[in-house]
């Protein structure tokens, strides 16, 4: 009679103890609701400041519509990678939309941001002698991309230009930044980064998953925000899942980054497709976008409307003009504590601790959409009031 197998060799019955100890334990809430600035979980409603829906576009009606109607021609599914059968008539349309929408030369689709990210890295940082420069402070998938590429990784300060300018090699480098960061929401600063990419004759790539459609006057982000082109940003990042409302990503530049991506960029070449028909909710998604700027200046004059709020009150946020605000709570257990207190409240805002950010920056997360009204707003900031005055000793 063989013996069952176990995974006790692994000791994972400890490793998740150790998790539970240091108060690092996440648990999953099943949300039985469209996303929007109210979530129903756990048989009650909650306002959601927690969210990447910053637009109020992933239960919009329209979306919606063009998805069931392009997956009644289409099907559910893509049945393949783009390079064998899965590349349709509506990826084709999604990717010169992108890059007309963005001055861009082409655009090529990713299943997620995530997967953008590894290819981007592991593409363009190929060869042992290559470096790969990054923001400290840079989303996962682009630090898990510098460790699978075979170029050395070097990390500087967050948002620090001047050490970034000291790690840039000689030799070939490529410099990696989140362009909204997404756990603090800063900017990242563009303009100081292409200098020292131009005369480091380096390669920047940006991952503008938070700025995308929210930032610049028409919505093309963090380099429109600075006013700035291919030329200077010849790697955009940009994914569908948070201002868009739907789900994916997207490589944006010239021809020649575009057409090694799909040639060599393994996370491409070895990923089923997304599905058409969430290509067309993205295309459908980005017309009204670009149609209805009251979103963007919505959002903005919310943003507003919470920092002063927030400031008033002497709340710990951390410095942020963007729909990203974080505020600090002291320690993990504090973070949990803040955030279960909000929840009582009917508010959904989560608690980020380590391993997401480093160990004495634990915060809660606030994420504001064009969806909130400014009462929602407003009741937000007395149950922040309410909740800070309750743990003062």
């Amino acid at each position: 009679m063989s013996r069952a197998l176990s995974a006790d060799p692994f000791s994972l019955a400890k490793g998740l103890d150790s998790i539970r100890a240091a108060g690092r334990f996440r648990t999953r809430h099943t949300v039985t609701s469209a996303q929007g600035a109210v979530l129903r979980a756990d048989g009650r409603n909650y306002i959601n400041f927690s969210g990447n829906d910053y637009l109020g576009m992933a239960n919009d009606g329209r979306v919606v519509q063009a998805l069931q109607s392009a997956a009644a021609v289409y099907g559910a599914g893509s049945g393949a990678s783009q390079l064998i059968c899965g590349y349709s008539r509506a990826h084709e349309h999604l990717e010169q939309a992108l890059a007309q929408q963005l001055g861009r030369s082409r655009a090529v689709l990713f299943s997620s941001g995530y997967l953008a990210n590894l290819a981007v890295v592991t593409t363009f940082a190929a060869r042992r002698e290559d470096v790969v420069v990054m923001d400290r402070e840079n989303h996962a998938s682009l630090i898990d991309g510098a460790l699978l590429a075979r170029a050395g990784l070097r990390r500087y300060r967050h948002l620090d230009v001047a050490e970034l300018d000291s790690l840039c090699g000689n030799g070939r480098s490529l410099v990696a930044t989140d362009g909204v960061f997404s756990m603090d929401g800063s900017i990242a600063p563009l303009p100081e980064i292409t200098a020292i990419c131009a005369r480091r004759r380096a390669l920047l790539a940006v991952d503008d998953a938070h700025g995308f459609c929210v930032l610049g006057k028409d919505g093309g982000g963090t380099p429109e925000h600075y006013s700035l082109d291919q030329t200077q940003v010849p790697v955009l990042m940009g994914t569908f899942g948070k201002a868009c409302g739907v789900s994916g990503a997207f490589v944006a530049g010239p021809d020649d980054v575009i057409e090694t991506l799909i040639q060599t960029g393994r996370p491409y070449i070895y990923t089923t497709a997304m599905p058409p028909a969430l290509a067309a909710a993205i295309s459908e998604s980005l017309v009204i976008i670009t149609r209805e700027s009251w979103r963007r200046e919505k959002l903005r004059a919310l943003v507003a409307r919470f920092i002063r709020g927030a400031r008033e009150l002497g709340l710990p946020l951390i410095p942020s003009e963007t729909h990203i605000q974080g505020l600090l709570a002291g320690s993990g257990e504090a973070a949990v504590r803040t955030s279960d207190r909000l929840r009582e409240r009917g508010f959904w805002v989560n608690a980020i601790r380590p391993p997401t950010v480093a160990k004495n920056t634990e915060r809660l997360r606030i994420t504001l959409s064009a969806g909130h009204s400014e009462e929602q707003v407003d009741c937000l900031l007395d149950a922040l009031a309410q909740v800070e005055k309750r743990q003062q000793p």
